[in-house]
């Protein structure tokens, strides 16, 4: 009885932490973290959450027309409405949950805007709103009796009988044990490590998306990938460090590598067109100058405001040698978020019953083809919600049985090769950096169905590194199958 739970949530990022604060507490809930609740993609997250709160100078319907616009019209337009319209009082709700956004003299929220924003509703907390409402949701979530967290647990493989998801979790010292649940949330964040280098922290390899799809669960348009266009200009480590959209927000110039302006030849909203338009001009004007060297230059901005308004990436600059109140910091596009996933409706809801995605790897549609900023936040809490208010009434008729079930292990299980996840990722960056290249993803392909049916059928130890391994080579799977047939 001790493994049994009403609810399972896979997944500490921000979706999954407010999803466990609006569940009834009578539910008895276990929430499952791959490593630290701390270290997710929500707790990176540098720029802030998008809401309408200057209702004198913004209205829900420009929010709605401006994702719609940055996700070139691809969007599920009811899931935007729902986004514009209840995020406003999602974002009262963590505030109230003591999450501190800035304030302007007045007490009121300060706006900041972003790009594909043509309003300032951008609310945050210096330049790690992320992290400060990630913290406030978990001391949170610590307070209630009815949840267990465990940190450091790897989810193996899920199964569902006909009334009972079963989960195969393994924790930090070798030990696999099965909990059981009548109801199922996925909200375990993105795919960023499938490329050479992101912005996304270590746990994203994309392991709930693709337990899903070995699930039978419908996933869609796991191709639209988002490639941030002002990453730190770091070749010697997997995770770039972002700069922020919100620098460019306050008035940070793009320039190329003989130091001029050079968006007016591309696009008329300059540095705040939306990421995939400054992101692809990134690559037309490397094309054009023969250098890929391009910089963000904000010093002809107040020091002082500067180092106050952006202390997170002042700091993480000055370690890399650069003080951005004097100096131009060096950019370039790298792998950042995705818009596709497990395929939801506006409840969460997916194609399997019981179980629910929300977050960065699920498929509301809310995004299109590419990413508002500071949508992700938003969508995480609102969707999330919304999957926590439908189970609230699903669970009263549940019944309070639960079956049991027992994962098969292989018998001579031996270690899985070095060097998979590495040449995966080699693969998706040939295949796909900011735009398809076709030709290398039909022969990355090839390989990457090779490697799939390897890890799928071969008798491996079903450790850390084998999940994270099988994980990646299915989403890689997946997004190229996607490229190829589109």
């Amino acid at each position: 009885m001790t493994n049994n739970y009403d609810v399972i949530i896979m997944g500490g990022g921000v979706a999954g932490l407010y999803a466990v604060l609006n569940l009834e507490p009578d539910l008895r809930v276990l929430l499952l973290s791959k490593r630290e609740l701390t270290l997710s993609n929500s707790n990176l997250a540098q720029g802030g959450i998008a809401a309408v709160f200057d209702t004198a100078h913004d209205s829900v319907q420009k929010h709605i027309n401006d994702t719609l616009v940055a996700g070139g019209f691809r969007n599920n337009r009811k899931a935007v409405e729902i986004l514009a319209t209840e995020g406003p009082r999602d974002v009262q709700r963590l505030i109230e949950l003591g999450v501190d956004f800035d304030r302007t003299d007045t007490g009121e929220p300060h706006l900041t805007l972003e790009g594909g924003h043509t309003r300032a509703r951008i609310l945050h907390h210096k330049d790690c709103t992320g992290k400060e409402i990630v913290e406030k949701l978990i001391a949170n979530v610590k307070k209630q009796k009815n949840v267990t967290v465990l940190e450091n647990h790897v989810v193996c493989d899920i199964c569902k009988t006909s009334n009972t998801f079963h989960l195969d979790v393994l924790d930090e010292n070798g030990t696999h044990t099965v909990y059981h649940s009548h109801f199922l949330v996925i909200a375990s964040g993105g795919i960023g490590r499938v490329y050479e280098y992101t912005t996304n922290s270590a746990i994203a390899t994309g392991d709930g998306i693709a337990l899903a799809y070995r699930m039978g669960a419908a996933i869609r348009n796991l191709h639209y990938i988002q490639f941030h266009p002002t990453a730190f200009a770091n070749k010697k480590t997997r995770e770039c460090f972002l700069v922020s959209e919100s620098v460019r927000g306050e008035g940070a110039y793009l320039l190329n590598c003989n130091g001029e302006r050079f968006m007016q030849e591309y696009d008329e909203r300059l540095e705040l067109a939306p990421r995939d338009v400054v992101s692809r001009s990134i690559m037309e004007e490397a094309k054009r100058t023969g250098s890929d060297h391009f910089y963000l230059d904000i010093t002809h901005k107040d020091p002082d405001f500067i180092r106050g308004r952006f202390p997170l990436i002042y700091g993480n600059l000055l370690k890399e040698g650069y003080d951005m109140t004097k100096e131009r910091i060096p950019v370039f596009p790298c792998q950042h978020y995705l818009m596709g996933g497990i395929n939801v409706d506006i409840n969460s809801k997916t194609s399997i019953d019981g179980m629910y995605a929300c977050g960065e790897c699920s498929h509301t549609g809310v995004h299109g083809g590419n990413r508002l900023a500071s949508n992700s936040l938003l969508e995480g809490v609102v969707f999330s919600r919304r999957c926590a208010a439908e189970i609230n009434m699903l669970a009263k008729c549940c019944p309070p049985d639960f079956e049991d079930y027992a994962f098969s292990k292989p018998e001579a299980a031996g270690q899985i090769p070095h060097g998979i996840r590495t040449e995966t990722r080699a693969i998706m960056q040939k295949a796909y950096f900011v735009t398809p290249d076709r030709t290398a993803a039909k022969e990355g392909f090839e390989r990457i169905c090779k490697l799939k049916e390897q890890l799928d059928n071969a008798a491996y130890e079903v450790n850390r590194d084998y999940v994270e391994a099988r994980s990646l080579v299915t989403v890689a799977y997946i997004i190229l199958k996607e490229v190829i047939e589109e």
